[in-house]
Order: structure tokens, then C-alpha cells, then sequence
């Protein structure tokens, strides 16, 4: 039988690395779902700004919300993805996260009822003819002085002009907000007024049903609640 034993360096290192092993890694901050009235919020905001970044921020927040694209899909959509139906806008993306052979994701836009908050075909519209753009980039930057330059918006740029126009909406999580909201608001707000599971994957995209029903989940969160069925019952 052996007497050796552990020396205390040896017996410490383990500690420490069995500790950081088992220590809790902290949740990945998700970003925050935007609601369909809270984009309406913002759309209603920026009604009173006439001037080309106002129109280019409408048309670009309804757009990446009702397309539930990603923000790069949105700094790089193109003029020559665009046709315009009778019933709405239909989007083709040459590209995508998933579709990386490059056959290309169609989305259509609905045009929006009469006299409502949003209606993102005819906001793109109105951005395309006051910037007179023909061809290439749809969204780009505008400087102070009004001129619109050649090339598209950074895909970063996305999440600061969401953020921008939150705040111009005094919503209280701005921080919290990021080009990823749009997918999630889509997907939590067409649950909630009722889109069938299969064609809430369908606008966004998403290859897994894993993925949307996380989505889902989080919009019944309230009322698929145990706890509230307690806080309901009567006495």
C-alpha cells in the first residue's frame, strides 16, 4: 500500500480547476423582442420628419421588422431584389445566412390596411422616389446636408438607427434593443395576433423549428403561465 502522498501545489491546482469547471456561466444576453405597437410607436415619431433620413428610417425599421431580416440582409438589400405586386412587395434575396448556395430567399411584404400605422411597401416607396435612387443599394447613408451617398448603410449602422429612433419614441429599453429585435418582435407579434407556426418560419427564415418555438415561447410567457393560473383562481 503506498503512503505517498498529493503534494499541496498539485492538490491546489485541482481545486482551482474543478472550481472554474463548475462554475455557472452567466446566460447570453438576448436581445429584446420589439413589439409590433412599439414599432408603431416609432413610425408614429418620425411621421412629423419629412426630411430624407426620417423617410429612409421609416421605410428601413418596417421593412427589417415585417421582413424579419437580419441587419446585414438589410444594409445589403439591393433595388434589383425588389418587385412590387398588387398585394404588396416581394424581396428576393440574392443571399443569406441560409441560403449560402445563393438560390435565393423571396419574402413578401403585404401592403398594410387603409389609413393604419404601417404599411412598409408604401414607406419604401416614398424612400425611393424622394432619394431618387434607380438602382443598387436601397438603404444608404444620408449626410446633414441632405446628400445621399453611393454606397449601402454598415450593417452596425442598423442597430444605432434602432436605437435612435427608440429613444426619439421614449421606449424604456433602448439598451436592450439590437438588429436582431426585429426577428424576435416578428416572430413573438404574428404568434400573438395569430400566424400559424408554419408560416412564422417561413417569413423569417428559419431553418429550425427549435428556433421558433423559443420565439413562441417567450410571446406565451404570460399566458401560458402556471404561477398565473394560481393568481387567477378565486378564493
Amino acid at each position: 500500500r503506498s503512503t505517498q502522498t498529493t503534494p499541496a501545489p498539485v492538490l491546489a491546482l485541482r481545486t482551482v480547476t474543478y472550481c472554474t469547471e463548475n462554475e455557472e456561466t452567466p446566460p447570453k444576453k438576448k436581445a429584446k423582442a420589439l413589439p409590433i405597437e412599439d414599432l408603431e410607436a416609432m413610425v408614429i415619431a418620425l411621421q412629423e420628419d419629412a426630411s430624407l433620413q426620417g423617410m429612409r428610417n421609416k421605410a428601413l425599421l418596417q421593412i427589417a421588422f415585417f421582413g424579419a431580416f437580419r441587419r446585414s440582409e438589410v444594409a445589403a438589400l439591393m433595388l434589383e431584389e425588389l418587385a412590387w405586386e398588387p398585394h404588396g412587395l416581394v424581396i428576393t434575396l440574392s443571399r443569406s445566412k441560409t441560403d449560402q448556395d445563393g438560390q435565393g430567399i423571396v419574402k413578401a411584404i403585404p401592403y398594410g390596411e387603409p389609413g393604419g400605422i404601417c404599411c412598409p411597401a408604401t414607406a419604401l416607396k416614398a424612400w425611393l422616389t424622394a432619394s431618387e435612387i434607380t438602382s443598387g443599394p436601397v438603404f444608404r447613408r444620408v449626410t446633414r446636408q441632405g446628400k445621399i451617398g453611393p454606397d449601402p448603410l454598415y450593417a452596425g449602422s442598423i442597430n444605432a438607427i434602432l436605437k435612435a429612433c427608440a429613444a426619439a419614441a421614449d421606449l424604456p429599453y433602448v439598451p436592450e434593443l439590437s438588429g436582431h429585435s426585429f426577428r424576435r418582435g416578428l416572430a413573438t407579434s404574428a404568434h400573438r395576433a395569430g400566424a400559424d407556426f408554419k408560416n412564422i418560419k417561413r417569413q423569417g427564415g428559419w431553418r429550425h423549428d427549435g428556433t421558433v418555438q423559443g420565439y413562441i415561447d417567450e410571446a406565451n410567457q404570460f399566458e401560458e403561465n402556471a404561477a398565473g393560473s394560481l393568481l387567477r383562481r378565486k378564493p
